[in-house]
C-alpha cells in the first residue's frame, strides 16, 4: 500500500464498519502536506456515500448580543471583553421571524437562533419557542437553538414548540477547558446535551480550534463527540477578536483546518460536518477543499464577525460541481 493510498483504503474499511483509531486519527493530522489532497479523497468516500454531493446551508441570528457573565476566552461577547460589538436584549418575536425570511432568501434549510449568557429564563424561552411556532406555522425550515446551559422542562418547551436541534459545543478538550473558561465546566456543557436528547431535540456540538490544543487534543475532542453520538458538528477556527484574552492567536494555517476536517469525517464518518466561523480566516483560498469533507457550512454573518456574500457560497458550490440542500 502507498502512503497515498492508506486514506482510501482507511475509507473503505470504516464504511466496512471498522471505526478509526486514535491513532489513525493522529495520524491524518500529522500527515505530511503532500498527502493532503489523498487525505481529502478519502474523506470525500465517506462524504459521498452518506450525503451525496449536497451542502447545507445554515444562517444564524444572533438573537441577544453580549451581556453574558461568563470569561470564555474566545468570545466577543463574554464579561472579559472590550471589543466594540452591539449589545441587546432577546430581539422580539417580530425580528425572529424576520430573521427566518432572511434564512429563506439565502438558500439556508436551517435557521439557527443564537442567544449570548449563561442560561435563559422561562421568558426568554417561552418567546423563542413562540417565535418558532410562527416560523415552523408559515415555512418547512429546521430550526437550530443555541441558548446556553438549558434545563430538561425547557429543553422539552422548545422540542414542542417545534425545534429540531439544539446547539452546545465542547468548544475544545477537557483537558483544556480550564484554560479557556472558569466560569462554568466541561461538564456542564455535557449535561446540556444530554439534556437536549432526553427531549427529543437533535444534538449539535462542536468546537474551536485554533486556541493552543494539541493534535492529541484535537483528537480528543473527535472522539468525545463520537462518544456523544452528537448529529452535528459544527468546526470553528479561531477569529482572534480585538478585545478577548485570544486576541493576536494565529496558529491555523489552510492545511491544518484541511486536516482538521478530513479528520473529523474519519472519526463521525455518518455526522453533519460544517465548517463554521473562521472558514474565510483561515482557509481563505481553500475553502472549496473544505466541503470535500464537511458537507454544511453557515451562510453569512457570524455571530459578531462577518462571513462572505451568499452570492459567494452559493457560486462555490455550484463550481464543485455540488448542490445546495433545498428545504423541503
Amino acid at each position: 500500500m502507498t502512503i497515498d493510498g492508506r486514506w482510501s483504503e482507511l475509507a473503505e474499511a470504516v464504511l466496512s464498519g471498522r471505526p478509526v483509531t486514535r491513532e489513525d486519527a493522529l495520524a491524518m493530522l500529522r500527515a505530511d502536506n503532500g498527502e493532503v489532497l489523498a487525505l481529502l479523497d478519502g474523506a470525500y468516500r465517506l462524504r459521498r456515500h452518506y450525503y451525496g454531493n449536497t451542502v447545507k446551508l445554515n444562517l444564524i441570528v444572533n438573537a441577544k448580543s453580549g451581556l453574558c457573565p461568563e470569561d470564555c476566552a474566545y468570545c466577543s461577547q463574554s464579561i472579559l471583553s472590550t471589543a466594540p460589538i452591539e449589545k441587546y436584549p432577546l430581539l422580539t418575536r417580530k425580528q425572529l421571524v424576520e430573521g427566518a425570511k432572511a434564512a429563506l432568501e439565502r438558500k439556508a434549510s436551517t435557521y439557527c437562533i443564537v442567544m449570548s449568557g449563561r442560561r435563559p429564563s422561562n421568558r426568554e424561552v417561552d418567546e423563542v419557542a413562540a417565535a418558532v411556532r410562527e416560523i415552523r406555522n408559515t415555512t418547512n425550515l429546521r430550526i437550530c437553538c443555541c441558548l446556553g446551559l438549558v434545563t430538561p422542562e425547557q429543553a422539552t418547551k422548545l422540542a414542542e414548540a417545534g425545534v429540531h436541534r439544539y446547539n452546545h459545543n465542547l468548544n475544545t478538550s477537557f483537558t483544556r477547558y480550564g484554560e479557556i473558561c472558569t466560569t462554568h465546566t466541561y461538564e456542564d456543557r455535557v449535561e446540556t446535551i444530554e439534556h437536549t436528547r432526553s427531549a427529543r431535540l437533535s444534538p449539535c456540538s462542536g468546537a474551536i480550534f485554533g486556541m493552543g490544543e494539541t493534535d492529541v487534543e484535537r483528537v480528543d475532542i473527535a472522539f468525545a463527540l463520537r462518544e456523544l453520538d452528537v448529529d452535528s458538528i459544527p468546526c470553528n477556527f479561531l477569529t482572534p477578536i480585538e478585545g478577548t484574552p485570544l486576541a493576536g492567536h494565529h496558529e491555523l494555517t489552510p492545511y491544518e483546518c484541511l486536516k482538521i476536517l478530513a479528520m473529523m469525517r474519519f472519526v463521525n464518518p455518518s455526522k453533519e460536518i460544517r465548517i463554521a466561523g473562521g472558514r474565510e480566516h483561515h482557509l481563505r483560498s481553500l475553502q472549496p477543499l473544505g466541503l470535500y469533507a464537511a458537507n454544511s457550512i453557515f451562510v453569512g454573518d457570524y455571530l459578531t464577525t462577518p462571513g462572505q456574500a451568499a452570492e459567494a457560497d452559493w457560486q462555490m458550490i455550484e463550481d464543485l460541481g455540488f448542490e445546495i440542500e433545498h428545504v423541503q
